[in-house]
């Protein structure tokens, strides 16, 4: 009986897996210049960590983690998102208390969440997310959405929508929350058990019910837009001016919520517009999280941050029609005629990388036409060519796959001249 890999999860071969690297690589070197440091959490963490981090209201905590007791009888779960554990860290490590503020990090890594596969959505997923930790300047909310955006547009695409939204301070949730509990209350028993739950701990969450999003209340729930007070509006006003200034497009819509309790202000999500993409077209999400860091134990710390799936960042290529030339060949393939020069040809290939030069060689044997389909395949820029009579005669035979033009080096120099050549 074969195993097969497990539902919801997938292998990235060779020949995939370049196009992975390429986005991290570009992610990276993207927050390189926005001055955002990586930060690797642990895979799994106390499963309290989420509870409180998440929201015990949310689908992901109450329906979607992958949840395990371990032999001391403590409850663990695979991360389902990277920004608790990232928060977790900077207050576990004091990072409230360095000189350089506000905190700037970003990660790259395995999530999990038990929900139904489909395109471009997987139980284990890659997500690449950014938080900036210890400013309220509106200023910051601009340009973590400006890096978001800017990886999109370079890797090539262009059918993108940008809403944003306004969550409010504290006293603008807790009018709208009051609003939203009177609007929902008189006929929440029309509603699944999950927004009954919801309507006293956490009445926001109603608004993103899968189930009950036809539901007629659901397109006359109050705004929270329309319960910003003045200090709320001249945040969200810096904000709109600073994208603007930055030249990105954006759209306001007053239905755009983040459901946990802590998220505040800024709250924004990037889509696709390309054909045929698929009915959810959310690449990103993220917001201001002022309140986070005091739930999970450290000083009060304003917070912004967004994640994305790599996954969905692929299939946003994808249905764009998006070809990346991620195969750039190597530099030199070594075909090799005879016992004696193919066993010279370990030592040559062995300095060849010493150098710096990429470089491969035949291992099963092939003959030699055979030998220059496998260096077509690999794209190679010279093909060296050593025979047991060119060995005696300290000669290789090198020729250029670009132009055709074949020539005889000295062994003795081969390398730098291959060096030369190609760096």
């Amino acid at each position: 009986m074969s195993i097969n890999i497990p539902r919801g999860t997938q292998d990235i071969l060779p020949g995939e897996v370049e196009l992975w690297q390429l986005i991290e690589k570009t992610a990276r070197e993207l927050c390189e210049k926005y001055q955002y440091q990586e930060i690797r959490t642990p895979i799994f963490e106390y499963t309290e960590l989420f509870s409180r981090g998440v929201g015990d209201t949310t689908d992901i905590v109450q329906k979607e983690m992958y949840t395990f007791e371990d032999r001391g009888g403590r409850s663990l779960t695979l991360r389902p998102e990277g920004t608790a554990s990232t928060v977790r860290a900077f207050v576990e490590k004091k990072m409230f208390g360095l000189p350089g503020q506000p905190v700037k990090l970003y990660y790259l890594g395995q999530m999990f969440r038990y929900e139904r596969p489909q395109a471009g959505r997987f139980r284990q997923f890659v997500q690449f997310g950014v938080e900036a930790l210890g400013s309220s300047d509106p200023a910051i909310d601009a340009e973590v959405i400006s890096l978001a955006m800017n990886l999109y547009k370079s890797m090539g695409l262009s059918k993108l929508k940008l809403i944003i939204n306004s969550l409010g301070d504290k006293e603008s949730r807790i009018a709208h929350r009051e609003a939203l509990v009177s609007h929902f209350k008189p006929r929440i028993g029309e509603f699944c058990s999950d927004c009954q739950n919801r309507l006293e701990k956490n009445p926001l969450r109603i608004l993103d019910c899968k189930q009950d999003r036809e539901h007629e209340l659901m397109k006359t729930a109050p705004a929270i837009i329309e319960y910003l007070n003045g200090e709320s509006k001249a945040y969200f006003d810096k904000v709109q001016t600073y994208l603007t200034q930055l030249g990105i497009e954006f759209e306001v819509d007053p239905n755009l919520v983040r459901g946990l309790d802590y998220y505040n202000h800024t709250a924004f999500e990037i889509m696709s517009n390309a054909e045929g993409f698929g009915a959810i077209t959310t690449l990103c999400g993220g917001g201001r999280y002022n309140g986070l860091v005091e739930e999970i134990g450290g000083p009060e710390t304003p917070g912004i941050g967004f994640a994305l799936s790599i996954e969905r960042f692929i299939a946003a290529l994808q249905a764009e029609g998006i070809q990346l030339d991620v195969n750039t060949g190597i530099d030199c393939y070594l075909a090799a005629l005879g016992d004696n020069a193919k066993d010279y040809t370990v030592g040559l290939l062995q300095e060849l990388r010493l150098a710096g030069l990429s470089a491969e060689r035949d291992y099963i044997n092939r003959k030699i036409k055979a030998q220059f389909k496998a260096a077509d395949r690999l794209k190679a820029k010279f093909v060296a060519v050593l025979g047991d009579d060119e060995l005696k005669n300290n000669k290789i035979s090198v020729k250029n796959m670009q132009t055709g033009e074949q020539e005889e080096v000295e062994l003795d120099s081969f390398v730098q001249y291959l060096r030369e050549a190609v760096l």
